[in-house]
């Protein structure tokens, strides 16, 4: 089964950068549509980054700019880099496939952008 392991977040002032891992257990970053997701308290789980098995990368008008979405194939490892980061960005963070079946959620990772 496929397990989905997000790290990297943290506490962090308006302005500051993270980088998020997305560790799988399986070779599948390089053959799916991956995604990074949010969810904030309150709100719907929602689509941030994505990028395809070819490399292209979509973002949210949210995010676009500031976050970058890439994978290390051999790793089995997608990244997400946050810029500027604004208290808004606040949420738990996931990774899964972009579109269609996902796979079981992993835990997240807490982002909270605070001063």
């Amino acid at each position: 089964q496929v397990q989905l392991v997000e790290s990297g977040g943290g506490l962090v002032q308006p302005g500051g950068s993270l980088r998020l891992s997305c560790a799988a257990s399986g070779s599948i970053l390089s053959i799916n549509y991956m995604g990074w997701f949010r969810q904030a308290p309150g709100k719907e789980r929602e689509l941030v980054a994505g990028i395809s098995p070819s490399g292209r990368t979509n973002y949210a008008d949210s995010v676009k700019g500031r976050f970058t979405i890439s994978r290390d194939n051999v790793k089995n490892t997608m990244y997400l880099q946050m810029n500027n980061l604004k208290p808004e960005d606040t949420a738990v963070y996931y990774c899964n496939t972009g579109v269609g079946q996902k796979f079981p959620w992993g835990r997240g990772t807490q982002v909270t952008v605070s001063s």
